[in-house]
């Protein structure tokens, strides 16, 4: 089955009812844009070779007329970045809620209970994350295969600068530090990894046992997508992981350490100008997600290695509160300028 005829299935399935409140690729109405184009190239290549023909066969096909039309410009760049930036979006928020329900502790988590009309509450979440993992696949796919045939059409390589955008702007759905939170609640909430678990759970898992620690997303077609749990800083197994705005993990303390700032103070006290250590993209810090769920998984997997990280970051933040402590106690007593 064609991807199209694919999409159009998952559209009007069973998830149906979720995709009416939220936004996705218009991806019927691009490849009717594409085949207008298609046609306007074939007329514009009979009238260009029957100019050339007699320059032999060295003369080059030259690129479609549409490659810098209106039409194609609104509908594959202001449109599609529309519609990746509003499904990044949904994808995000919706996320952010069904983890900050899973995490919420004592009368918080029954009021927010409460607010879901006491339905089955880890039935329910089973099912919403399944709903937003094909969410955000079927989308990311409906991207990457609109932009190669819009490269296709043009000979050109629009499209393919156009992912560059998308991960500069922060929102390449499959890149989304909350697609890894996800992923992490999965086989948390649910103890499974890999094959042993139900159908629409075999598409996460993870590996603390290798060299490279990974999480791993299973694609259609057999393709997969690991995502590195290394820090870039310690060289060692994330702890108490921070995703920052530009995408990249790092240790808490390690990314406090890199943006100048203790421990407990966080990483919202950075200042604007602090660079990510891996791309140095400036204003990253303030927007970091804390990824609890990631950190859950490593306490299950990895215990031993988990208690050794929390003793040392708590020794370093009482290291690190008390001279700074010192230092301001020295500074109102007037030892030091």
């Amino acid at each position: 089955m064609k991807f199209g005829e694919t999409f159009t299935e998952y559209l009007h399935g069973e998830q149906e009812r979720f995709l009416v409140k939220c936004s996705h690729v218009e991806y019927k109405r691009l490849k009717k844009v594409l085949k207008s184009c298609r046609s306007c190239r074939a007329l514009q290549d009979s009238s260009d070779n029957e100019g050339t023909h007699a320059e032999g066969n060295d003369a080059v096909a030259p690129l479609c007329q549409c490659e810098s039309c209106s039409l194609c410009d609104q509908m594959f760049f202001s449109e599609l970045m529309k519609e990746a930036s509003e499904i990044s979006g949904f994808f995000s928020s919706r996320v952010r809620r069904l983890l900050h329900l899973d995490l919420s502790r004592g009368l918080q988590k029954y009021v927010l209970q409460l607010s879901h009309c006491f339905r089955n509450d880890q039935h329910h979440m089973d099912q919403e994350v399944r709903m937003l993992i094909n969410y955000v696949i079927m989308n990311a796919i409906a991207i990457q295969k609109i932009l190669k045939k819009y490269d296709k059409v043009h000979s050109s390589i629009n499209g393919r600068n156009f992912k560059t955008k998308l991960r500069a702007e922060h929102i390449e759905l499959l890149q989304s530090p909350w697609l890894i939170e996800l992923g992490a609640f999965y086989i948390n909430s649910n103890g499974f990894d890999g094959g042993d678990s139900p159908e629409y759970f075999h598409q996460f898992s993870c590996d603390f046992t290798s060299t490279q620690p990974v999480l791993t997303l299973m694609l259609p077609n057999s393709m997969k997508l690991e995502y590195n749990l290394t820090c870039a800083i310690c060289l060692d197994t994330l702890f108490n992981p921070y995703a920052l705005s530009c995408g990249h993990l790092f240790c808490k303390a390690c990314a406090c350490s890199a943006a100048s700032v203790m421990i407990f103070e966080g990483l919202k006290a950075a200042v604007p100008e602090s660079k990510c250590p891996i791309c140095r993209e400036v204003g990253v810090y303030c927007n970091s997600v804390h990824m609890m769920e990631l950190d859950l998984l490593l306490k299950n997997r990895c215990k031993e290695y988990w208690k050794e990280r929390l003793h040392e970051e708590r020794v370093e933040m009482v290291k690190q509160s008390k001279e700074y402590w010192d230092s301001q106690s020295q500074l109102f007593l007037g030892f030091r300028t």
